[in-house]
């Protein structure tokens, strides 16, 4: 799956979504995670002002608060990481998981999302590990 801004990755999160119950790690793979990939993609190939654009639309609500208050930390993250302006949208104060969200289903791995969770989602209410965002 190709995702092309981050108002596709919504979509794609409403559709997986409303066939039924999903895993945290599943929404977080193929949501953010895939966002993240092609965000590094066009990054990679186009520099850094044509990946920002991906995430210049705000995305329409997905169902889950937590997923949608991630897409916001991720905006807001990325924008910190490669000096970028973030997007208004993901600025707001409505884009905040309630309740929190704690991307991993295990005790352990929720112990841990509490320390390790980067600033731009612990704000938000999105707790992961400080290996959630690193890709190979």
């Amino acid at each position: 799956m190709t995702i092309q801004a981050v108002g596709d990755a919504a979509v794609a999160v409403r559709s997986m979504l409303s066939g039924g119950p999903v895993s945290g790690e599943d929404l977080w793979r193929f949501g953010v995670l895939q966002l993240l990939d092609d965000y590094e993609s066009v990054r990679a190939r186009d520099g850094v002002e044509a990946a920002a654009r991906l995430m210049v639309e705000a995305p329409g609500p997905t169902g889950h608060s937590g997923l949608d208050a991630a897409f916001a930390g991720l905006a807001c993250w990325l924008a910190d990481r490669d000096a970028w302006q973030a997007p208004e949208w993901a600025l707001a104060d409505d884009w905040v998981a309630r309740p929190w969200w704690f991307v991993s289903s295990s005790a352990y791995g929720r112990a841990w999302a509490m320390v390790q969770s980067p600033a731009q989602f612990r704000i938000r209410g999105v707790f992961i590990t400080d290996t959630a965002l690193q890709r190979a």
